[in-house]
Parts: structure tokens; C-alpha cells; sequence
């Protein structure tokens, strides 16, 4: 009876999951803008299948809407909205713009894709849509992991988490020649792996050094080891593959930080950028301290809306014995984090540096 059960709920899942896939298809096929501003009349993109066959039906929409003739940052952002089912305010969140920025994005886009007539097609070689590809299913797995949603209940959306998983899953199958499809998967596995963990009996996040290893999923992070062997043997190292080293260094009895700050320094020469500086000085302040982690903080521009960046200082502060500041800085991280899970903990945090 279990299994049957199981077995009609998955058969409900992929059912919805067609029709929405089926939805979102008519909306690139007739260049209805949904929520977004209407698009000039004119001749619709076609939805045009190549040589390729690849058989799950979202990750077929996804490659399609990753056109080399839209730009990357159009793609990844298009992408999440039409395929991925995310909404603005989550692919705002997960970019640091504001929601409008995403909106017009989103808009010009589609318009781009009229006007120009851009046949919406899946090539023979999937190769040039890998980066993308792999870029959209991160961030659809991130907004699982981490929920931006304002209308979020929990710290993670558990569904959406598990299908970025599939999908790369699949995206690996696909493209075994991609490395950094591959080294993505072993990332949300080694993340995934310590959902249990990752919350108390009463929903209260616990941190990443706070939680009970015991309750992390050794199967998991066995599939995540597996995966990154696949990654790493094809000897193309990529900013994924990096990532889903650090992250396989936390799953270990104890953790190397000079190891992790290295690879951070090899991150940032592969993907340079604020957020990437700001976990590197996360780190360094493992290895060097937490004055050495501020003073690289203090350097970083562009994230004074991101309420990492303040729970980061927060917690430097607090370390060098600053509770005046450290207090300032989780107050801000509360007041900026949308996941009730986070905000709850920069308030709790904030409360005890008052104490």
C-alpha cells in the first residue's frame, strides 16, 4: 500500500509537473508577458526541436530559453522566470537587484525574441548552453536551499530543492562530457545532505558549526563524493567543481580551513565578485582570525543590502568582543533577511549581544 501510495503522488508530481511545463511553453510561444508588461504584436518565436533528444521535459525548456543570442545574464534570468517557475521577487533576491531591474529584464527579453524572430531551438550540441544551464539550476537549487520568498514558512522549500537535484542530475546524464554539471550536483547533494540538521525541534536555524553530524545523510553525501570524483577525473576544473570542494571539506571529521581559504583564492581567479570575497574573509577569519576577516570585509563593496554581508560582520564583531557593533550589524542582517528562519536568528543574536 506504501509503495502504491508513493507511486500515485510521484505519477501527481509529474502529472502537475507537465502541465506547467506545457503553460510556460505557450507563454514563449505566444509572447503573452503573464505578470509582466505586454509585448508589441508580431510573429512568435517557434519552439523548434534539433537532433537532440533530451528526455525530461523541464530541462527541455530550460535549454531552450538559454539562446546564445540573448545575453548570459538575459538567459539565466529568463530562464528562472519561465522554466524554473521562480518568481521575480525570488530571482531579484538571488541577483541583489531590485524586483523592477528583474521585470524589465524579463520584458526586453521576451521582446527581443519577437522582434528578432529568434527560433527557440534545442541545438545537436548542447555544449554552448552548459554554463547557462548549469548557472539556472544552481540558482533554482539555491532558492530550495535558502528560501527568498517573502510568503516563505521555513527555512528551506524542500520540493524545489529536490527537483534542482533531478534536474541536474539529468543535465549531467546529458552532457557526461560537462564537468561542471557534475560538480553542481555534488554541491546541492553535500548541501542537501544536512537538511535535518540544519533546523532545531522548533524550526530555529542552527548553524553550519553547530550542527549534529550525526543527523547529516551519509548516503547523500556518499552520491556527493561520487559525483564530484566524475567532475574532477575529466581534470577541467570550474568554478562549481571548487565550490563543491569547500563544501566537501565541511562533511569531514574535521575541517581544513587553510585548505578551504585556498580554494577560495582559486575561486575567486575563476569567478571573481563581492559575494565570493565575502566568503573567502568567512574563512580567513578561521585561519588568521576575526580582525583579519574584518579588515578584508571592510574592502568589499556592493553589499550593503545583502544581510549575509551584515550577519558576517556581526559575527566578527561579536568574536573581537565589539557587542555595540555586533548588535548594530545582526540588526540590520534581520531587518534585510526575507527567510523567517534567518531573521529569527539575527534577532536572537542581536537580543544576546544587548544582553
Amino acid at each position: 500500500m506504501v509503495a502504491r501510495n508513493a507511486g500515485i503522488d510521484r505519477y501527481r508530481r509529474e502529472a502537475a509537473a507537465g502541465r506547467r511545463v506545457a503553460a510556460q511553453a505557450r507563454v514563449l510561444d505566444t509572447g503573452v508577458a503573464r505578470d509582466d508588461a505586454a509585448l508589441p504584436e508580431g510573429p512568435a518565436p517557434r519552439l523548434i526541436a534539433e537532433e537532440t533528444e533530451v528526455g525530461d521535459e523541464q530541462l527541455r525548456l530550460l535549454l531552450l530559453c538559454c539562446h546564445p543570442a540573448l545575453s548570459r545574464e538575459t538567459q539565466v534570468v529568463l530562464t528562472l522566470r519561465l522554466a524554473g517557475g521562480l518568481t521575480t521577487q525570488e530571482i531579484a533576491a538571488a541577483f541583489l537587484v531590485p524586483e523592477a531591474t528583474v521585470q524589465q529584464r524579463i520584458v526586453r527579453a521576451k521582446r527581443k525574441i519577437r522582434d528578432a524572430r529568434i527560433p527557440l531551438v534545442i541545438p545537436a550540441d548542447l555544449r554552448e548552453r552548459a554554463a547557462v544551464l548549469a548557472a539556472v539550476l544552481g540558482l533554482i537549487f539555491n532558492e530550495g536551499y535558502v528560501a527568498h520568498s517573502s510568503t516563505a514558512g521555513t527555512l528551506t522549500r524542500v520540493e524545489l530543492a529536490d527537483q534542482a537535484i533531478r534536474l541536474t542530475a539529468a543535465a549531467a546524464d546529458a552532457l557526461p562530457d560537462e564537468p561542471e554539471l557534475a560538480g553542481l550536483l555534488a554541491l546541492e547533494l553535500f548541501h542537501r545532505s544536512r537538511e535535518d540538521a540544519r533546523t532545531d525541534a522548533g524550526g530555529a536555524l542552527v548553524r553550519l558549526a553547530d550542527q549534529d553530524h550525526a543527523r547529516w545523510d551519509r548516503v547523500m553525501v556518499a552520491r556527493g563524493f561520487a559525483a564530484l570524483g566524475r567532475a574532477l577525473a575529466a581534470r577541467r576544473l570550474g568554478p562549481w567543481q571548487v565550490q563543491a570542494l569547500i563544501a566537501a571539506e565541511h562533511t569531514r571529521e574535521s575541517t581544513d580551513w587553510a585548505r578551504i581559504v585556498r580554494y577560495h583564492d582559486l575561486l575567486l581567479q575563476m569567478a571573481p565578485g563581492p559575494v565570493a570575497r565575502l566568503s573567502r574573509a568567512v574563512a580567513l577569519a578561521e585561519v588568521d582570525g576575526p580582525q583579519a576577516a574584518l579588515a578584508e570585509i571592510s574592502t568589499i563593496d556592493g553589499l550593503d543590502g545583502y544581510h549575509l554581508f551584515h550577519a558576517a560582520r556581526g559575527d566578527l564583531l561579536e568574536r573581537t568582543g565589539d557587542r555595540a557593533g555586533a548588535r548594530e550589524a545582526w540588526e540590520r542582517a534581520a531587518a534585510l533577511a526575507t527567510n523567517p528562519a534567518e531573521a529569527g536568528y539575527a534577532r536572537l543574536r542581536s537580543d544576546a549581544c544587548g544582553a
